[in-house]
């Protein structure tokens, strides 16, 4: 896949999940994440007047996690779901709330097993091979700082920033704020939002490697 320069705006749609997601224009969505729930709802995605776009639903922490992200009525936009046996925390999109292979609109993984800074490689689906990625996340998801490109060019197509104020802090919830460049799929950028979060979630160690086992119990040895 071709992309122009950095300071050169797309001059048509980049489609992912679907075209009706796509602005001529910025678009500024903020994302408020209840810190200390893991219920439906602790992740939703609201316009600048604070009018609700998406929300995700879902099993949170559990063996098979899987999430769908939904628009503001609460129909499924995407399904999300997290390979089980993936040294690279490897997430799987599909269309609406399916979760069959002919659904499939691209998949995600962090680029290196180890990590200190968030580094993610996005694979759409026709791009079989995966030897080159489709795009790319680096940043810091501790910090919510983190840029989004196409593939391995240097063309930004969104870019997150933290925006906690003492109050979100004091009542358990993590606001931050995404910038989707002009004729870019905001509903793709919110999906790889939720994957980062999936994969940066903090759970129990215990609960971890419990889990870690009874995967490998019943699906055999971890592979990338």
């Amino acid at each position: 896949m071709a992309y122009p320069s950095s300071s050169t705006p797309l001059a048509n749609p980049l489609s992912i999940i679907s075209p009706h997601f796509c602005a001529p224009y910025p678009v500024d969505l903020a994302i408020v994440r209840k810190v200390l729930a893991i219920t439906d709802g602790n992740f939703v995605v609201t316009d600048i007047d604070g009018n609700i776009v998406f929300k995700v639903k879902g099993a949170f922490l559990t063996i098979h996690d899987r999430r769908v992200l939904v628009d503001a009525a609460g129909n499924p936009i995407v399904t999300l779901k997290q390979k089980l046996i993936s040294a690279h925390n490897k997430w799987q999109v599909f269309r609406g709330d399916s979760s069959d292979s002919s659904d499939l609109i691209f998949s995600a993984k962090r680029s290196s097993i180890c990590q200190l800074k968030t580094k993610l490689d996005v694979f759409l689906a026709n791009n079989t091979k995966e030897d080159v990625c489709d795009f790319k996340v680096k940043g810091d998801w501790l910090k919510r700082s983190c840029v989004i490109y196409a593939g391995e060019s240097s063309t930004i197509v969104a870019q997150m920033n933290k925006k906690n104020t003492v109050k979100s802090m004091l009542i358990g919830k993590d606001n931050f704020m995404v910038t989707v460049y002009p004729n870019i799929d905001y509903a793709f950028i919110v999906a790889l939002l939720v994957i980062l979060d999936g994969i940066n979630t903090v759970v129990d160690p215990r609960f971890r490697v419990v889990t870690t086992a009874l995967r490998a119990t019943l699906h055999g040895p971890i592979i990338s």
